[in-house]
């Protein structure tokens, strides 16, 4: 691509040139530098691969590149995006909505640094004192509980569901998974010479059983071969329990799920730390009861503290502390684990680390900020955004909200459409400009939903009674049947505590909330949503042969790339390459299944269609009445064949609201169903809610958005505030009597939105 004259102003835009990432149709933009730039666009419209995919991307890989490749190959390999040229780019930080881990070890407190602070106050000024940060550590052996090693519950396996007693180690007595007949844990039992193999369990005697099950790690010889054996018991404990439970294979996690029971620890009481750390008092409280405190209450006490050796690490925890209860996270608590942040709350967590930074001329790369914050929290979540811009550093957002693209001094509006139909730079400007644009976006920027004119009356009700659940207190309230209900509040209030916490296994009740779909690179829409087997059917009815040839995960897939359509090579300490199987060219299936056709298109031609094109080659049967629901849920633009791995987070949940869609006569859960939705998109959701309503189901949504709340049938809001000062009801009954009448939060807002 030739070279570009060099303008006075160059340097003070990000210059992206000829970007393909996913549907990215060869876009070229200027997107300027120090200034809050807001990217909007339908869902699957090419938002995230050009903001994410692209600019950050690229950013982080040139840093990574200016490490040591020894340095380099203890870190995560990245492939240079699909573009022809990006310029003028500055150091990327990332804020997404990536759910922090899961490990029980990470709390709010060690995410944000919090808790090291606090114990560095608790070791300098603390009675009696005790000089080792360490020592309120209960993630180092000096602080952590002996009885439960710091994770501040115990475990007690159920030896019972470890074993059948009337077989023998070879006829299969474990049953544990991992240790079938033949496999490795087994031939350790068996070979180990330390029990007889043939006997019936129920025939051991005591010191058999004491081996079996409890003997300390021992070193065996069997041949010219030595190894360790171990007890059952202490062998799961080390392999199984050791892990974190969501890292585990799923056979795994449901064994850990019957046959281990948690409690919390007897020795500390669930505080992960031993006595002579719980001794230790600042002002009259303990490391336990600061961490256990909300975090708008901890800021408060750390305020209180006239501590002159520490006021430099009083003040810098302070502002961590009055951060997190910026960005709508005051209602947390340090000792808070990590892996029970929702994908919103763990964002905010990640933005607090940034707020005090004394760098400039960064990027800042935020996924919808605004995600799972009521209207009353965004005002706030827009100043951060704002203050990060103001302190010399270039901000891009991808959002739908219409109050945080107002706000913004430049946007880029992708489309025109979603998924082939996107991928396009529709509009660049300022936000005046886009109003007149005749874009999606634009004509939708202020359009509001209105209150419905015919509320629905219910046909019974789901009694909730006395939940008091986290922050709840003593709620008791029905959730009527036969209606939209909208279940609203501010962050914390208790929304989730309540909903989510009665109604889940009750009959019929369906839950589509925002937890990530689990499956590999192989998994697309046609796998997931079971189209696939409709497919292969027709396909192998057609030719007279046998199905599975038609899947590529299977007897049909190409020998080569293994039906993965790519092959990927490892070079070590670089980023790893995924090139076209030379053999398929990406068609993912040996040669004589792609002779094999239905209506004139082979198994390739049919998964690279679009939900749409789809629906008009399968006109009838099974396979049309899925593509119908994907069709309903605004998923037509989709690949069939496109990896699960590329969705967004919206596209993921309405995918799930998809396959959930053939009951009747359900109570339907979901849990922002409007996060990732455009404007426009937000209309065809609510058609849809009313459709399932109006066919004899009941739906039941937790929502901030405003239009959602505009057109329900009932409303149910908690608060009044978050934390304790939530977990009441404050407002139940018609959205037009909570404007009308209602003094709540809600109803402030809801009022300013309808007025708008």
């Amino acid at each position: 691509m030739p070279s570009e004259p060099v303008t006075a102003d160059a340097h003070d835009t990000i210059q992206v040139r000829g970007a393909r990432e996913n549907n990215l149709a060869d876009v070229c933009v200027d997107i300027p530098k120090r200034r809050l730039s807001v990217f909007t666009g339908l869902s699957g419209s090419g938002k995230s691969s050009l903001v994410f995919g692209t600019i950050a991307a690229e950013s982080q890989r040139l840093i990574n590149e200016t490490y040591t490749t020894f340095v380099q190959s203890f870190m995560p390999s990245l492939g240079r995006p699909d573009v022809d040229s990006l310029r003028n780019l500055s150091a990327a930080i990332i804020v997404d909505q990536e759910r922090m881990g899961a490990n029980s070890r990470s709390t709010v407190g060690t995410a944000t640094d919090a808790a090291a602070m606090l114990r560095i106050v608790f070791s300098r000024v603390g009675t009696p004192r005790l000089e080792p940060s360490s020592v309120f550590s209960f993630n180092h052996s000096e602080g952590m509980c002996g009885e439960c090693e710091g994770l501040g519950r115990t475990n007690q396996i159920d030896v019972e569901e470890l074993y059948d007693r009337d077989l023998s180690l070879n006829e299969g007595a474990i049953t544990v998974p991992g240790y079938a007949v033949g496999s490795w844990y087994w031939q350790v039992f068996v070979h180990s010479g330390l029990l007889d193999a043939d006997k019936r369990l129920a025939d051991y005697t005591r010191q058999e059983w004491q081996t079996f099950l409890y003997q300390p790690t021992t070193k065996v010889r069997v041949g010219t071969n030595s190894f360790s054996y171990e007890g059952l018991v202490p062998k799961i404990r080390r392999t199984y329990l050791a892990k974190d439970r969501e890292k585990m294979q799923p056979a795994v996690r449901a064994f850990v799920d019957r046959a281990v029971v948690f409690a919390v620890c007897p020795e500390c009481g669930g505080t992960r730390l031993n006595a002579q750390a719980r001794s230790v008092r600042v002002l009259g409280r303990t490391i336990t009861e600061c961490s256990a405190m909300q975090v708008n209450e901890l800021a408060e006490f750390v305020r209180s503290l006239d501590e002159p050796p520490v006021k430099p690490l009083l003040d810098n925890l302070g502002h961590t502390l009055d951060s997190l209860v910026q960005v709508g996270l005051g209602y947390l608590s340090l000792d808070r684990e990590s892996g029970t942040l929702s994908g919103g709350e763990a964002q905010r967590v990640k933005m607090v680390r940034h707020l005090g930074s004394s760098l400039s001329d960064i990027t800042y790369v935020f996924d919808e900020p605004t995600v799972g914050l009521h209207p009353h929290d965004i005002e706030r979540m827009n100043h951060l955004l704002l203050s990060l811009r103001d302190k010399g550093n270039t901000v891009l957002v991808v959002e739908h909200k219409p109050e945080t693209i107002a706000i913004a001094d430049h946007v880029v509006d992708l489309g025109p459409g979603a998924g082939p139909s996107g991928g396009h730079v529709t509009y660049a400007g300022d936000v005046a400009g886009l109003r007149a644009s005749g874009t999606l976006t634009g004509d939708h920027l202020d359009h509001r939903a209105a209150l419905r004119t015919r509320v629905r009356r219910p046909t019974g009700a789901i009694p909730i009674t006395g939940a008091s659940t986290h922050n709840l207190k003593d709620v008791s309230v029905d959730v009527p049947l036969g209606v939209l209900t909208v279940v609203t509040g501010v962050a914390g209030s208790g929304k989730s505590s309540l909903i989510h916490g009665a109604l889940p296994g009750r009959e019929g009740v369906v839950v589509v909330d925002q937890s990530p779909i689990r499956g590999s690179r192989r998994s697309n829409p046609a796998t997931y949503t079971g189209l696939l087997d409709p497919i292969r059917t027709a396909f192998a009815r057609a030719n007279k042969v046998r199905a599975s040839l038609f899947s590529a995960n299977s007897e049909g897939a190409c020998p080569e790339c293994k039906g993965a359509g790519v092959v990927y090579t490892d070079l070590a300490m670089m980023a790893g390459v995924a090139t076209t199987c030379e053999q398929c060219q990406g068609k993912r299936f040996r040669p004589e299944v792609l002779t094999h056709t239905l209506h004139g298109r082979n198994i390739s031609q049919v998964l690279a269609m679009s939900v749409v094109e789809a629906r008009e080659f399968f006109t009838n049967g099974n396979a049309r009445t899925i593509l119908d629901r994907l069709h309903d849920v605004g998923l037509g633009y989709l690949g069939l064949g496109q990896p699960l791995t590329t969705l967004s987070g919206g596209e993921r949940q309405r995918l799930k609201l998809a396959i959930s869609m053939a009951k009747e006569g359900a109570v339907y859960v979901l849990d922002e169903p409007t996060s990732g939705l455009h404007l426009a998109d937000v209309d065809r959701l609510l058609a849809l809610l009313d459709r399932l309503v109006e066919d004899g189901n009941t739906v039941v949504v937790i929502e901030h958005h405003q239009a959602v709340m505009a057109h329900a049938d009932h409303i149910i809001d908690l608060g009044p505030g978050a934390g304790h000062d939530g977990g009441r009801v404050v407002f139940e009954g018609g959205p037009a009597d909570l404007v009308a009448d209602g003094d709540t939060l809600t109803a402030r807002h809801l009022r300013a939105y309808l007025k708008r």
